[in-house]
């Protein structure tokens, strides 16, 4: 899947966006910079959807997320919340095993059994890492990344004295256990990914493959890093996969019971149900 814009000087207008969405986002980041209030608990519409937990990336914080929190509870169907972890993080397995802690507050608060989770960059991998290695799966419906380094990303060389940012190269062991089997993940994983994504390198590397999870990857034109959690068309995007109902997953269907030889003048059939492929990139 993918969603575009005219590809006529598509670069030079995705480089002239990032610099007018750093500009204001410099400007709204003093205001993101404490965790949020966490509401009380309401009694949840007939129609609700679950609620959506948004994760900033790497020095960043939840102000980031203004236009994109603003656009999936405009209906108050939806209950949304930001989660700033601590910019002194060093391993995101860590912030991880926070983000469990909040992920079952939020649910019990909520009245729900559920969550969506949204990640920008590193906060892609912190909610793929929930749910891949510590059993998220059995409390996240659909985890949405936004140029999340899912092989990994060789940009800016010099910032590997960062720990946070060694998890983020090809190869980390973080990569190396998240590449590791999943079998029976429950999550639903969207990925979005920009080929002007200059924060990926090589082009790409933000698309979710392994084959073990119910993957779609899409790719969007003309847009950078920063603008993917503010540009209209991939919020617009966002808000329609949360508002999806969600297939339970595949799982093997079991062989029938062997007919004795006398009874059976032909074998029986057996059929199975693999994994759902992958959604293709245009």
């Amino acid at each position: 899947m993918a969603l575009s814009v005219p590809l006529s000087g598509a670069a030079l207008r995705a480089g002239a966006l990032e610099v007018v969405v750093l500009g204001g986002h410099l400007l709204l980041y003093p205001t993101g910079v404490r965790q949020e209030k966490r509401e009380k608990a309401v009694a949840a519409p007939p129609a609700s959807r679950p609620p959506v937990l948004l994760l900033h990336g790497f020095t960043d914080n939840r102000s980031v997320f203004v236009l994109l929190r603003r656009a999936l509870g405009a209906d108050g169907l939806r209950h949304v919340e930001a989660y700033n972890y601590s910019p002194f993080t060093r391993d995101l397995r860590v912030t991880a095993r926070h983000l469990a802690r909040r992920v079952d507050e939020l649910c019990e608060r909520t009245g729900r059994e559920r969550v969506d989770l949204v990640g920008h960059s590193l906060g892609g991998l912190v909610g793929r890492y929930f749910v891949q290695r510590l059993g998220g799966d059995a409390r996240v419906r659909t985890l949405i990344t936004l140029g999340t380094p899912h092989a990994g990303t060789r940009v800016a060389p010099f910032m590997d004295a960062h720990p946070l940012v060694r998890q983020m190269r090809p190869g980390s062991e973080v990569l190396a256990e998240l590449a590791g089997p999943a079998p029976g993940c429950a999550t639903r994983c969207v990925a979005f990914w920009s080929e002007f994504d200059a924060m990926m390198s090589p082009v790409g590397t933000a698309r979710l493959e392994h084959p073990d999870l119910r993957v779609e990857n899409v790719q969007v034109t003309g847009i950078g890093h920063l603008a993917l959690p503010a540009h209209p068309a991939v919020i617009a995007a966002v808000r329609r996969t949360l508002d999806e109902p969600v297939a339970a997953p595949r799982t093997e269907v079991a062989d029938p019971a062997p007919v004795p030889p006398t009874q059976a003048t032909t074998p029986p059939a057996t059929t199975a149900a693999g994994p759902p492929d992958a959604a293709s990139v245009a």
